[in-house]
């Protein structure tokens, strides 16, 4: 790995506007839009991370928002973030790292946790990350909500099943204990693609019932037997898993859903949910 090598944004200007006064304005406008439905009660629990929608931010931000928002009254800090993304590009290893030392956004460079990434041990692959969205478009909500200085950790997970989501879950919970970092884990995922919402919020539901029931055979089972196009149910399985090794009464909220058709009416919607994991303070 170079000693200053630099992750360049691979879809600003698509998913969220490549000016750095427009994309600030841009996530003002959505979160005033939002900010009375945020429920910041959240903030005294206990956070391990949380699933958020990963589409261009006119459509999946307003979800979005509401866990950074949460985030940023948080009453701790979290060393790093670690980012869990579907690879859409089919690209790279099955469960892939990202070498660079830094990522860079609209808003400035984001340093990655290379310490972090090498004790995972992982293979890298950057082609994996080099074109994928999903993990990208969380940096500037990031960055525009986090106040204090922070790390990521990317990983992108192109083989979702039960069995990598426990390993990889595992992976983080060692690591973290290991480096004594403060982790917040997040899963990037959108929910049903291009149904009617009625079916959308129909098979989206059907996860949402396992999510609950803390059923990780069971996401993957609903989505399968269904073929829900639930595209980061992997990152979801394996939050879920990260969730009970941080504690067995782990619990789950969704914080807000919405779709695409609520931005631009259509009969062919994408599902944005946005889900907390968490437990209360001891």
């Amino acid at each position: 790995m170079e000693l200053t090598s630099i992750r360049k944004p691979a879809v600003a200007g698509r998913f969220y506007p490549k000016n750095k006064t427009e994309l600030s304005r841009l996530l003002d406008k959505i979160l005033k839009a939002e900010k009375n439905k945020i429920d910041l009660s959240f903030k005294e629990k206990n956070i391990f991370g949380a699933v958020v929608p990963h589409a261009g931010y006119m459509f999946s931000a307003y979800q979005a928002v509401h866990f950074f928002e949460l985030l940023k009254h948080y009453h701790k800090q979290f060393d790093t973030f670690v980012i869990v993304n579907p690879n859409h590009t089919g690209r790279g290893a099955d469960i892939a790292l990202e070498s660079h030392n830094f990522w860079e956004t609209p808003l400035g460079l984001v340093p990655a946790d290379i310490e972090f990434s090498e004790e995972l041990g992982f293979d890298y692959s950057d082609a994996a990350h080099s074109h994928e969205h999903s993990g990208e478009v969380m940096l500037p909500l990031l960055q525009h909500f986090i106040e204090y200085d922070f790390k990521i950790t990317a990983i992108t997970l192109s083989d979702q099943n039960a069995d990598n989501a426990r390993m990889l879950a595992n992976k983080i919970f060692e690591t973290e204990k290991k480096l004594q970092r403060k982790v917040c884990f997040i899963a990037s995922s959108d929910f049903s693609h291009f149904l009617s919402p009625d079916e959308g919020k129909y098979f989206d539901q059907k996860v949402l019932d396992k999510i609950a029931a803390k059923d990780i055979e069971g996401v993957f089972s609903e989505v399968r037997k269904h073929k829900i196009s639930v595209c980061g149910f992997g990152p979801i399985m394996s939050l879920m898993e990260y969730s009970r090794l941080k504690s067995e009464n782990y619990q789950s909220k969704i914080l807000a859903r919405g779709h695409s058709g609520e931005i631009i009416p259509s009969d062919e919607v994408v599902d944005y949910i946005c889900i907390l994991f968490y437990a209360s303070l001891s």
